[in-house]
């Protein structure tokens, strides 16, 4: 993940934003679920040229406009979608770190590579929730927020404040969110985003304090939704729920 001082926040998310996905040699999606190795890379995609830039762990940079080549029949998060191959050197470098055979897809740019679809391009947790869960855990410090993975982090609310806007609307920055569920965690939250080695238990501590909280996915933390009116988000924006 990488931060931004400011974003555009479309009807469909953010262009750039899990704009791409891998699959293996069957066709089905892996992540850094499955391959910690993943997290060591960094990528940057600038729509408006297609340019794609990923770095090795060692600073090497492999760069170019993004071509795309014949569509393949793709299993992603349970279902059968059609995908374009990218064209270029991104599939092979990546292949090469994690020691196995992948391929480099684009996902819809409607849909994105996201679990939930239209209805959850846009997701959001609060300082205070991440505080909570470093006090759960013991560590001493904080946690970092890439583990989540989350389009926008918020400040001013308290520990799981969020989980009430479910059901509602809040304007953020210029843009209109409307937020439909909570989002359940898997395994790829207890690696280090730098590393993507195992070092936090952290479905073990959300199922100590959170195992039995009346959310719409088990596990829950942070929530997701959609733009209802698009708009910029910066860095220090005013976020005001409870909208009509």
């Amino acid at each position: 993940m990488t931060a931004r001082d400011e974003l555009m926040l479309e009807r469909d998310g953010v262009l750039e934003n899990r704009r791409f996905y891998l699959v293996d040699e069957r066709g089905r999606m892996v992540n850094g679920k499955q391959l910690g190795e993943l997290s060591e890379l960094r990528s940057e995609y600038r729509d408006v040229d297609r340019a794609l830039t990923l770095t090795l762990p060692d600073g090497e940079r492999i760069a170019g406009s993004v071509c795309l080549g014949q569509e393949i029949e793709a299993r992603f998060f349970g279902l059968t979608l059609r995908a374009p191959l990218v064209l270029g050197p991104w599939s092979e470098a990546i292949s090469d770190h994690v020691g196995r055979p992948l391929r480099l897809v684009e996902a819809d740019p409607r849909r994105k590579a996201v679990d939930r679809g239209e209805r959850g391009t846009v997701s959001l947790v609060s300082r205070g929730s991440l505080e909570r869960l470093a006090a759960v855990a013991g560590t001493g410090g904080e946690i970092d927020a890439r583990r989540f993975r989350m389009l926008v982090e918020i400040d001013g609310v308290g520990a799981h404040g969020e989980d009430a806007w479910v059901g509602g609307r809040a304007r953020i920055g210029d843009a209109l969110v409307g937020f439909n569920g909570h989002v359940g965690r898997c395994l790829v939250t207890s690696r280090s985003p730098d590393s993507g080695v195992v070092d936090l238990p952290t479905l073990d501590l959300l199922g100590e304090y959170r195992g039995d909280e009346p959310t719409t996915e088990p596990l829950a933390f942070g929530i997701y939704g959609e733009v209802i009116e698009p708009g910029t988000v910066r860095v220090g924006d005013p976020v005001v729920t409870a909208l009509p």
